[in-house]
């Protein structure tokens, strides 16, 4: 008994050691973004990939009072894009997968990937 005992606590303990993960899920392509920089020189942001579920403020202006704008969804996700820091506010827009894009008009400080 104490044998059989040993033998599947050994096994399971084995068995636990090589199971795999699963993988974050993430949206796969690229979403992109424009800002006007310290100069007010306009720049185009890129997240690549990234995690679905998760809301991601926009980096290159998270330590500052401006707003990204002309979003552009090549991913495989949903994106809803919102004007607030913590994918919270009542302002927000969602862009379809594979091309949904937004005017210059579109403010967006955060983006949530479905």
């Amino acid at each position: 008994m104490r044998t059989r005992t040993a033998f599947l606590s050994i096994a399971s303990a084995v068995a636990l050691c090589f199971t795999i993960p699963a993988a974050a899920s993430a949206a796969e392509g690229e979403f992109t973004y424009r800002y006007y920089d310290e100069d007010e020189e306009i720049q185009v942001g890129t997240l690549v990939d990234p995690p679905s579920g998760e809301c991601i403020e926009i980096p290159e202006i998270a330590d500052w009072d401006v707003d990204a704008f002309r979003p552009r969804n090549n991913t495989d996700s949903t994106a809803v894009v919102f004007l607030d820091d913590d994918c919270k506010s009542d302002s927000y827009f969602s862009l379809r997968p594979h091309g949904g894009r937004g005017s210059d008009r579109l403010l967006l400080r955060s983006v949530i990937f479905s």
